[in-house]
């Protein structure tokens, strides 16, 4: 995922749970301080789960998404997340660790932001919450499932103070995070 041999640096959370993070910018097009200050909104997301262990987050364009989509998913076309949960289940606590690597896709990020008025650094966080949600045991695969799923998102978010990020498209069932 991220290409950086490089483990990132271990911090631990509110609940002394060691957690390392990693966001790479594989698309260039994200400012430094843009990736700073996602970095400090993963780690308070992190620290409010009271989970540790290591997520590595590479933010990538339409081609490098849609392949990865393909390749891992069997799905033609792109998405907004892909997440890469490496963490061993049969561990007994899994659910307080993580070992994932997130792939989001910056160019859906930005047609979000666009459409629902806030800026692209909340849809990525959202897409890393979504991502991790998923690690964490949390599934979106029917209706009831998807709503629990993002009123989650929307508690973390604002318990971390940034507040609501999801929003259902218009007319749908579907919204900016799936």
């Amino acid at each position: 995922m991220p290409d950086t041999d490089d483990h990132p640096p271990a911090v631990p959370n509110a609940c002394g749970v060691a957690a390392a993070l990693s966001i790479v910018d594989g698309t260039g097009r994200v400012p430094s301080h843009t990736i700073a200050s996602l970095e400090r909104e993963v780690r308070r997301v992190i620290g409010h789960l009271g989970v540790g262990g290591e997520c590595r987050v590479r933010i990538a364009g339409d081609g490098e998404v849609a392949a990865a989509h393909m390749k891992h998913l069997g799905v033609p076309g792109t998405t907004d997340v892909i997440t890469f949960d490496l963490s061993d289940p049969n561990e007994a606590d899994s659910h307080l660790f993580l070992d994932v690597d997130l792939l989001v896709f910056l160019d859906e990020a930005e047609r979000q932001a666009r459409a629902g008025g806030v800026p692209v650094e909340r849809e990525l966080l959202l897409y890393i919450v979504h991502g991790v949600l998923h690690c964490l045991g949390h599934d979106d695969h029917d209706e009831d499932d998807a709503a629990a799923m993002h009123a989650l998102e929307d508690s973390i978010l604002t318990a971390i103070g940034v507040g609501p990020v999801y929003r259902r498209a218009a007319g749908t069932t579907e919204g900016a995070a799936a």
